[in-house]
């Protein structure tokens, strides 16, 4: 597989030597899986050096969960919790840090603070300010596919996300966000029945086309628990299931709680593929 290098502002990522890991740290209440385990300064960095000595080559810290119904906090409320982590990560580790958040001026303050990347859910498309905030810092973007609407389209599954993630390209580029910096997510479990998720799933593959690298973000979620009836603490072997899958698939980056366990199971598929 080809290789290439992300620019993260003073950071790279490798992507295409093997299936990187994006070790999730929820500084948060309430979020589905680990809400309040690591919402102190000296929890969420001790977890981080655990989730980076494991195998994660990126730690994504987010202060405001998405899970389904959840309750906004303010803007203000998410840079208290997560800005002192950020600060702590990229003063004392090595991995790019990346900032999960929909709100621009809590982008700024998490780049001012050091991040090096910039997880949208909203792909852009919920704040017009977010593509140039991004685009100014020299911060790279992970761009979800997030449609209100998708949920009761009959249009194709993946020409649908092709679509919206067309605009959001657009967005980036009329921003001046330079495209080697950009990596794109399906959205799994945003806005989506049960048998929109599992289609996308069986063909990730052709998300391709878009040329950029792909992230896939599946880890516990309720794709699983439909198809097992697991609660989120016994969903881990659904997950990997899922990231071997994309593997496969050739997605190049896998958002995870269990670090070690679908760092494993990545590399296993990884192996798999290449001698295919």
């Amino acid at each position: 597989m080809l290789t290439r290098e992300l620019p993260c502002r003073d950071r790279r990522l490798t992507l295409g030597h093997r299936p990187l890991i994006v070790g999730i740290l929820n500084v948060t209440d309430d979020s589905f899986f680990d809400g309040g385990q690591h919402n102190s300064l000296p929890a969420a960095v001790s977890h981080a050096r655990l989730l980076i000595a494991e195998g994660a080559s990126v730690i994504d810290v987010g202060g405001q969960s998405t899970r389904p119904g959840y309750v906004e906090v303010s803007p203000d409320e998410e840079i208290r919790r997560v800005v002192p982590v950020i600060r702590e990560l990229v003063r004392h580790t090595a991995v790019p840090v990346s900032i999960d958040t929909y709100h621009p001026s809590v982008a700024r303050a998490a780049l001012e603070a050091g991040a090096h990347i910039v997880n949208d859910i909203h792909g852009l498309q919920r704040d017009p300010l977010m593509a140039s905030v991004i685009a100014s810092s020299g911060a790279a973007a992970i761009l979800m596919h997030n449609d209100p609407s998708f949920r009761d389209s009959t249009d194709d599954v993946i020409a649908s996300i092709k679509n919206f993630l067309t605009r959001t390209l657009d967005l980036a580029a009329h921003a001046g966000l330079d495209p080697s910096r950009i990596i794109l997510d399906p959205g799994i479990g945003f806005g989506k029945t049960q048998p929109q998720n599992l289609a996308i799933l069986a063909r990730l593959s052709e998300l391709h086309t878009l040329g950029h690298p792909l992230l896939l973000g599946v880890s516990r979620k309720s794709v699983i628990s439909h198809v097992l009836d697991l609660p989120p603490d016994e969903r881990l072997e659904g997950t990997l299931a899922l990231t071997a899958l994309a593997v496969s698939q050739g997605v190049q980056l896998h958002r995870v709680h269990d670090v070690l366990a679908n760092h494993c199971a990545a590399l296993m598929a990884a192996a798999l593929r290449a001698a295919r």
